[in-house]
């Protein structure tokens, strides 16, 4: 129940954050990812959040009737305002699959005919099908996604299975083979794989649907992010990845800073350990190793504790996603012009300084304050320029005449004042 909560908490974080999309995926097995429907998550989540949209990441569908599957997605879209997003996969853990009864050799196959009816299903269309594992007859939805279209995912390992469905569809993809070295070397064949298939299929296919899965954890620097991290990635590596799923030719780490030197700093590492600047070079560097993709998207892997990750999850919010979406360049650019043209503003401090010149008791007054920083304006002149014609205006012999005041005195005496005291016309 407490970790459903925290979870929770973190999709209202993440939207409270402005970060673009939530995901969540289906598993059954293993006892490490224990969300088994990620409509019933994500229906939960979209009460809690207002602009984030909310992704299956993913529906394993050789495991559903692809008409239920049809049904909870639009549901899930009604429920959280038209943010949802459908992301699908043939199943990634075997375990799930021997528990269900299903052979993985079949897997990738039936991936591909339930997205056949289910895009047809979601568009409002009326499908009969008959499959030697489900059965449509005249069916169409009752109630259709308040989206004009839902968003289409498709999950990419390394095989070209993920990228060829994709290319088919004309779908987004979700690389999350990004997480390893294998998979980071295999992006731009993966891609190809993509445009193959759209080409063939006269399909089109678009980078800005394609997310590339990370791992990282940020902090204010490398020394913090490592201490964090390091215990819990060791943890997730050596009981997870290779005590748990076993895959081949992964070995455990002896401890918990070689764990974060191989992963993270390594030449061929797969995730960032360090700075917000750490992952900005990394993303930058993805970038170009693709030829380009649409999203980030970054696993919560629980390796710091909880508040140390909420930490992580607002340094990037603040200082990795506006580096990389460029929402700084123009208050660059607006710095950068100020800097270039400084005419402008010693013509506006000059206004300032001629007024104040003009003024007798503020001249004088200038002179005792002959540091710039005593004027805060953003036009204040620069008073070291202002030197010279101070001194020619103490040679003026009228302002040495001010200084004596002789009028000032006249005016105490203010005989017209008297004379208006009387005011013989408001008597009358």
């Amino acid at each position: 129940m407490l970790q459903i909560e925290r979870d929770l908490e973190l999709a209202a974080l993440l939207d409270k954050l402005g970060y673009d999309e939530f995901w969540c995926g289906e598993h059954h097995s293993t006892g490490w990812e224990t969300i088994a429907s990620p409509e019933m998550f994500l229906a939960g989540a979209a009460q809690r959040t207002h602009r984030i949209k909310l992704g299956t990441g993913v529906v394993s569908l050789p495991y559903h009737h692809p008409f239920l599957v049809a049904q909870r997605i639009v549901q899930l879209d009604h429920m959280s305002g038209g943010r949802a997003i459908l992301g699908t996969g043939p199943g990634a853990l075997a375990s799930d699959a021997h528990v269900l009864g299903i052979d993985p050799l079949t897997q990738r196959d039936r991936q591909d005919e339930a997205i056949g009816v289910i895009m047809p299903l979601l568009a409002g269309e009326r499908v009969s099908h008959q499959s030697d594992w489900f059965t449509l007859n005249d069916a169409a939805l009752q109630i259709l996604p308040m989206q004009p279209k839902v968003e289409m995912a498709t999950a990419s390992m390394v095989s070209p299975s993920g990228m060829t469905l994709a290319g088919k569809y004309g779908m987004g993809v979700l690389s999350i083979g990004s997480t390893s070295t294998a998979g980071i070397q295999s992006l731009p064949l993966q891609w190809s794989f993509a445009e193959e298939s759209a080409l063939q299929h006269g399909t089109d296919i678009d980078r800005s649907a394609w997310r590339v899965m990370f791992n990282f954890h940020i902090a204010e620097s490398r020394e913090e992010a490592r201490a964090q991290a390091k215990d819990g990635l060791m943890r997730w590596h050596n009981e997870y990845t290779v005590g748990t799923l076993m895959r081949a030719g992964v070995e455990p780490f002896d401890n918990p800073d070689q764990a974060v030197d191989e992963i993270a700093f390594a030449e061929t590492a797969s995730a960032v350990i360090g700075t917000p600047d750490d992952l900005i070079d990394r993303i930058r560097h993805m970038y170009e190793i693709t030829g380009g993709f649409g999203a980030v998207i970054g696993f919560a892997n629980d390796w710091a504790n909880i508040e140390n990750q909420r930490r992580s999850w607002d340094l990037v919010a603040r200082y990795v996603i506006p580096e990389i979406n460029g929402y700084l360049e123009p208050l660059k650019k607006s710095r950068q012009y100020v800097i270039d043209h400084r005419e402008y503003f010693d013509r506006a401090g000059q206004a300032v300084l001629n007024k104040i010149m003009e003024n007798d008791r503020a001249a004088a007054a200038l002179e005792e304050t002959q540091a710039a920083a005593a004027i805060s304006s953003p036009n204040a002149p620069d008073l070291t320029k202002a030197k010279p014609a101070k001194k020619a205006a103490k040679a003026k012999p009228a302002k040495k005449a001010a200084k004596a005041k002789p009028a000032k005195k006249t005016v105490k005496a203010k005989p017209a004042k008297k004379a208006v005291k009387a005011k013989p016309a408001k008597k009358a």
